[in-house]
């Protein structure tokens, strides 16, 4: 049987664009590998407890720190590549635009430490109120998550109009997941944080199935 691509896609993607397009592959693995090396080798982490930036305090903050850096930047140019391969297409301007914001913030969630206490690090009390550092990773992390969520529907909505039902139905599944991930996280559910980093992993890994997609075109 012969199967017609869609008139909406391109056929093929240049190797500058497969090139860019690795580096979302390539920081969504960095995240998950470096993020889930410390939970379980940091000493008085429970993720349960807490959430993965946490891991940016205490003497061995500096690489989770440095995780959402790399991270960010990988996202950042996996964005432009995504740019590159949905252009001209539904929802082929605002799938990389948001991708882009979720590369930004997840940059800037880098500096921007959410503070320590209630047990980790280890020996630390922690400091009453919110410092400079929390509340500009919050709105970092805020502005990530929310652009994740809508880049995996516009996404879906892409691949609906292109005829793929499987990437758009994987597309809206995932996005759905990580908002429920999201509020119920905030609504301090039990074990809100691991909700919150399972759920946050798959929208990610999603994104990161889309570009292999791409890649492959």
């Amino acid at each position: 049987m012969t199967v017609t691509a869609s008139p909406t896609i391109p056929t093929t993607h240049d190797a500058r664009t497969r090139t860019l397009l690795g580096g979302l592959v390539a920081g969504v693995a960095v995240f998950a590998v470096v993020s889930f090396a410390q939970v379980f080798t940091r000493a008085g982490f429970d993720l349960t407890r807490f959430p993965l930036s946490s891991l940016s305090n205490g003497d061995l903050g500096w690489i989770q720190i440095t995780n959402f850096l790399v991270t960010g930047t990988l996202i950042i140019i996996g964005a432009i590549g995504l740019r590159r391969a949905f252009r001209g297409t539904p929802g082929g301007t605002w799938a990389p635009r948001l991708m882009l914001v979720n590369g930004i913030g997840m940059f800037l969630a880098g500096p921007f430490v959410l503070q320590g206490g209630g047990g980790f690090p280890v020996g630390d009390p922690g400091v009453p109120g919110m410092t400079v550092g929390t509340i500009g990773h919050i709105f970092a992390g805020s502005f990530a998550f929310f652009a994740l969520i809508a880049a995996c529907y516009v996404t879906g909505r892409h691949y609906a109009r292109a005829g793929e039902r499987g990437m758009a139905l994987g597309s809206r599944i995932c996005g759905t997941v990580f908002l429920v991930g999201d509020l119920y996280s905030l609504s301090g559910g039990y074990a809100g944080s691991l909700v919150l980093a399972v759920t946050a992993l798959t929208a990610m890994t999603w994104m990161a199935v889309v570009a292999v997609v791409e890649r492959r075109r």
